[in-house]
């Protein structure tokens, strides 16, 4: 965000008495706990009635490798079957089909490999990823298939088995939320009072190590002005917006920097109906300040009172009856939502799949239109479903337009609270990935999570979201958190902050060299959100790194800090924040800001990018800390000379090169000339005359100058 001419000393929360936790405070009630499943199959020894090739075994089935897979010959019937080396307790058998599936078959149980039982039959099968609750106890299992659903044989992606033994370790899946975790009804007595101590609490606690989520069951509210502080997130529980509704407000203003919504960061709204007071509800954020699935029975006011400065924020799944007042916002990106209107635009305004938005015409004013979003999926979120607590998984929509949950209920699927396990601050990471290897997803509930090895997501489907802007934090120079080489996982809601020892990179999707193809299930990564420094000094060369092909990066913020405890040049050092490697990744909603050297790299082939925010380095002392080689500077937004087709619309990159105001930079972006590399809607700003951008992109656009705050635009590359 813009630098202000002054920065506020850090503020801590102030501690929570325990007696006043108490009073305020309604828990969850806590889901039944039970025992969570081992997945007990892979790497075992699998043998098959016969195979296609011999780059197709059966053990193939069995590796975790979604890449690989066991084929049989094209005739019925057929089998596949693993030795799990010693007899277990089976309660889950998820089959992974490729496009050869089985349209009848049987899932059998054995102790001995001879005589077997039928735990689960089918003659409906239709493909794809199906989970099947099976109960008894076996060492041998095997699906056997009697009828195709094509002319090809059997194939199977994954073959996976899930159960316990007496000697491994259960970790319960379920339970409560924990204390931070604010759960109302409209019975609750004294609500506004409780989103008012929170308030206190969190308003100007921007580094403090306060966590809320607050949750508000289906039902009508009146009267209530829920304002929203630093790590605080508010959220409906039913399955669509309109299923809870608040006839009042939701607020986000700047009361606590002197009218100045430049730094109000991390917190967020999701799944409610609003029936603001005034008729206009007013959210004044800048960024990882998301506004999801929302329904605002009026209009939205993007500014601070009194119209201060305002830095950039997000809207998805959202409708807005009335109109959007943007104001003084400097950058905003609206996704697949409905809204009666858009007033205003400063410097960079970008809207895909959104109904109601103004028609393109940038840059003047600076408005970049897509008419849809190419592949979306939102965010997951939990819910009630009578009185069981769930986590609902949207379904991957194409060329979307408008709200996800307009027309009935939304696509996708549920999973219930048992099915994850449930970490409070103290987990430790032995323990998360203990559950995770288990078959359990992962909810992070409000707090800060320290850990000394990578969490490791290996498992396809899983879900990790994080509530109330739960934080990881690598305390020994570990990577925070990595993704396998599998289909669909979903990351979301969650902060991961560096630590004091370096890390390599703080989250990679993908491991180096993967080579899976996920486009009809990407992996998702929405409202996760990178901070080097700030809250204290951490360091890390790479923020986030993407390896799998198709995943969708929806709404990041990536920040090496500029202001708050342990900030410098060196002292949180971070050469490169986003770094793309795999192919076909889609950013919508990309804000990468201040690190020493590229802030994007993108490696990976067919890429896009919808909306790009971002600052410089302010704290760069010299030209010659920032000299790359014979250029001036590295890029804000770089494509490898290598690749042969990318594209991206409304991209933005700003400097305020305060230490040095003679610092030049030959360009914010820079990419190969080459007809399938193109650029819609680019600009460069020089904040004040701190620094000054030679050109926009490559050689190619006016140089910024002087003192006024005009920025220099491209319409298109080349």
């Amino acid at each position: 965000m813009p630098l202000l001419s002054e920065r506020p000393p850090r503020i801590t929360a102030a501690a929570l008495a325990a007696a006043l936790v108490a009073a305020l405070l309604v828990l969850l009630p806590g889901a039944a706990a039970r025992a969570a499943p081992v997945l007990l199959s892979q790497g075992k020894p699998a043998t098959a009635s016969s195979v296609e090739g011999a780059g197709t075994p059966a053990g193939a089935a069995v590796d975790g490798d979604n890449g690989t897979r066991w084929s049989s010959q094209f005739a019925d019937p057929q089998w596949i079957q693993v030795d799990l080396g010693a007899p277990a307790r089976l309660s889950q058998v998820v089959l992974r089909w490729e496009a050869a599936a089985a349209k009848a078959y049987r899932i059998e149980l054995s102790t001995d490999g001879t005589t077997w039982s039928t735990a689960h039959s089918t003659t409906t099968g239709t493909g794809g990823t199906v989970t099947h609750d099976i109960t008894g106890t076996a060492r041998h299992v095997r699906v056997y298939g009697t009828q195709r659903t094509t002319g090809y044989g059997y194939s199977l992606w994954e073959f996976q088995v899930y159960g316990t033994t007496g000697t491994d370790p259960v970790i319960p899946g379920g339970g409560d939320l924990g204390p931070n975790v604010i759960v109302f009804d409209p019975s609750t007595p004294n609500i506004q009072s409780t989103l008012d101590e929170v308030f206190r609490r969190q308003e100007s606690a921007q580094f403090g190590s306060g966590r809320y989520q607050f949750l508000f069951k289906p039902g009508t509210y009146n009267g209530l002005n829920a304002q929203i502080g630093f790590y605080t997130s508010v959220s409906g529980l039913g399955l669509s917006p309109d299923d809870t509704t608040i006839n009042g407000d939701i607020t986000v203003d700047a009361g606590w920097f002197g009218g100045n919504a430049t730094q109000n960061f991390w917190r967020s709204a999701e799944n409610l109906a609003l029936n603001p007071v005034s008729g206009t509800n007013r959210w004044a954020v800048s960024q990882a300040a998301p506004f999801r699935r929302m329904h605002v029975k009026g209009g939205l006011n993007l500014a601070p009172n009194g119209y201060g400065w305002a830095s950039g924020g997000y809207i998805a799944d959202s409708k807005v009856d009335g109109q959007v007042g943007n104001y003084s916002q400097q950058q905003w990106y609206t996704r697949d939502s409905s809204i009666g209107g858009w007033s205003n635009a400063v410097w960079n305004q970008v809207f895909s799949g959104t109904q109601g938005a103004p028609a393109q015409s940038f840059p003047n004013p600076p408005y970049t239109t897509l008419d849809t979003t190419p592949v979306s999926r939102e965010k997951p979120f939990l819910y009630l479903d009578g009185s069981d607590y769930k986590v609902f998984v949207p379904a991957k929509r194409t060329n979307a337009r408008g709200t996800s949950w307009g027309n009935g209920a939304p696509q996708g699927s549920s999973i219930p609270l048992s099915r994850f396990y449930v970490a409070k601050p103290g987990a430790s990471a032995a323990t998360i990935n203990a559950a995770l290897a288990q078959g359990l997803h992962l909810l992070f509930t409000p707090g800060v999570y320290h850990v000394n090895q990578t969490i490791q997501v290996n498992r396809p489907d899983t879900v990790v979201l994080g509530l109330g802007l739960a934080t990881i934090v690598p305390d020994n120079g570990v990577t925070a958190m990595k993704v396998a080489d599998v289909d669909g996982v979903r990351l979301a809601g969650f902060l991961i902050d560096a630590g004091t020892v370096n890390s390599p990179s703080l989250l990679e999707v993908g491991p180096a060299g993967a080579s899976a193809d996920h486009a009809a299930n990407p992996t998702t990564v929405q409202d996760v959100f990178i901070r080097v420094g700030g809250a204290g000094a951490g360091k890390a060369t790479l923020g986030m790194v993407v390896n799998n092909h198709d995943t969708i990066v929806d709404h990041t913020w990536i920040w090496r800090a500029d202001h708050g405890d342990g900030v410098g040049w060196e002292t949180n050092r971070s050469d490169y924040g986003f770094r793309v490697n795999g192919d076909d990744v889609l950013a919508t909603g990309l804000f990468v800001e201040h690190f020493n050297k590229y802030d994007v790299e993108w490696n990976g082939e067919r890429g896009r990018t919808i909306f790009f925010q971002n600052e410089k380095a302010y704290d760069a002392p010299n030209q010659a800390a920032i000299q790359n080689g014979p250029v001036k500077g590295y890029a804000a937004y770089k494509v490898a000379d290598s690749v042969g087709t990318h594209e991206g619309w409304g991209l933005g990159s700003y400097c305020y090169y305060n230490v040095d105001p003679t610092i030049r930079q030959d360009h914010g972006f820079q990419a190969p000339v080459k007809p399938g590399v193109r650029f819609h809607g680019l600009l460069v700003v020089s904040l004040g005359g701190n620094g000054q951008y030679e050109h926009v992109i490559n050689d190619i656009g006016a140089p910024t100058s002087g003192t006024s705050t005009v920025p220099s635009t491209v319409v298109s590359f080349p």
